[in-house]
């Protein structure tokens, strides 16, 4: 029998990370998922607890050290670990620096003794502030709050182990993922969570500015197929960025979802507009979206259970929320 391959999956419980984990193990991997279930869900990934290619450690990615057991053998690391809300980093920065840039490190130094093919990184858009649209990989960076500073240093850190260590490795910097299993709980974030639970609660979308503000939106499917690309690749020290190239308004979201509107203020900061150049992944890596914006919405609303136990926000609660923010940026 052929010895299968072994995939490290950092934070595979989470959004993407478990969307990966799906993929993998379709594509006859052995799977070894790594999340501390803080920002992931166990939920997202019960269905695979049977699969005897499937294995999963709940640990936090700054407790692993070279040699580690759960990276021998392994061929590619796909690293999602991290913390992922925005607006809190703000007020955690020193958690927010830890974990997304000195748990990139340990990552790094496991797939380095591991001598892994391939190491992936999940980047962030946000390292490119408020920018020139479509945006290319040679945008300027601008890096405005906490999280954007941190994922960014976690990028360099990984470039810094290409240059030094001759470690494989290319980094994607996502733009704006949405789809099923996207975040449930903590603090105030993403778009989608929070007008899901809103629907689901017969509640008002609390649409930020004028809901004009267009964003770059692709599919969690889609996303996961972008980094198994990249892993698969003979190119290694690459960035590339990662939307639909295809921006849409929140309006049209809501009218999509279609439901009520209470406007919020706008947050100082944020883009009006986020759109990738997707030139460079889809001539280099063959890439290119699957799922319309149409499509993913209508698999979230199918999905919309998933966030009935998430918490509900409402224009009091996000504007508490919201307050450091506005005090530091404005």
């Amino acid at each position: 029998m052929t010895k299968k391959n072994i995939a490290v999956v950092t934070g595979g419980a989470g959004f993407i990370g478990s969307h990966m984990v799906d993929l993998l193990l379709n594509e006859g991997f052995k799977v070894h998922v790594i999340d501390n279930l803080i920002g992931g869900n166990r939920v997202n990934i019960a269905h695979h607890k049977n699969n005897s290619d499937f294995v999963f450690e709940e640990r936090d990615i700054r407790s692993y050290e070279e040699g580690d057991s759960l990276f021998k053998d392994a061929t590619y690391v796909f690293h999602f670990a991290g913390i992922g809300d925005i607006v809190p980093s703000i007020e955690k920065p020193k958690d927010y620096l830890s974990v997304n840039v000195q748990g990139t490190v340990h990552m790094l130094q496991c797939a380095r003794a591991a001598s892994v093919k391939k190491f992936v990184y999940a980047a962030s858009s946000s390292c490119y502030g408020v920018a020139k649209t479509p945006t290319r990989e040679d945008h300027p960076i601008s890096t405005l709050y906490p999280y954007a500073l941190s994922k960014y240093l976690g990028e360099q850190v990984t470039f810094h182990w290409h240059q030094v260590y001759r470690l494989p490795v290319n980094s994607i910097r996502i733009f704006n993922a949405y789809g099923t299993r996207s975040r449930t709980s903590g603090a105030y974030g993403a778009v989608f969570g929070v007008f899901l639970k809103q629907k689901i609660s017969g509640k008002p979308f609390t649409v930020v500015g004028d809901g004009n503000q267009m964003r770059d939106f692709l599919y969690v499917t889609d996303v996961a197929r972008a980094f198994y690309a990249a892993a698969r690749t003979d190119k290694e020290g690459e960035i590339y960025n990662l939307g639909a190239g295809k921006p849409q308004s929140v309006n049209k979201l809501v009218s999509l979802l279609k439901g009520d509107i209470t406007y919020i203020p706008k947050r100082p900061g944020e883009p009006d507009c986020t759109h990738a150049d997707i030139t460079k992944i889809t001539t280099e890596l063959g890439w290119k979206p699957q799922v319309s914006f149409e499509e993913g919405v209508s698999m979230l609303i199918e999905n919309i259970d998933y966030w009935r136990d998430a918490p509900l926000w409402d224009r009091e609660s996000i504007s508490k929320a919201t307050e450091n923010w506005f005090k530091y940026l404005s």
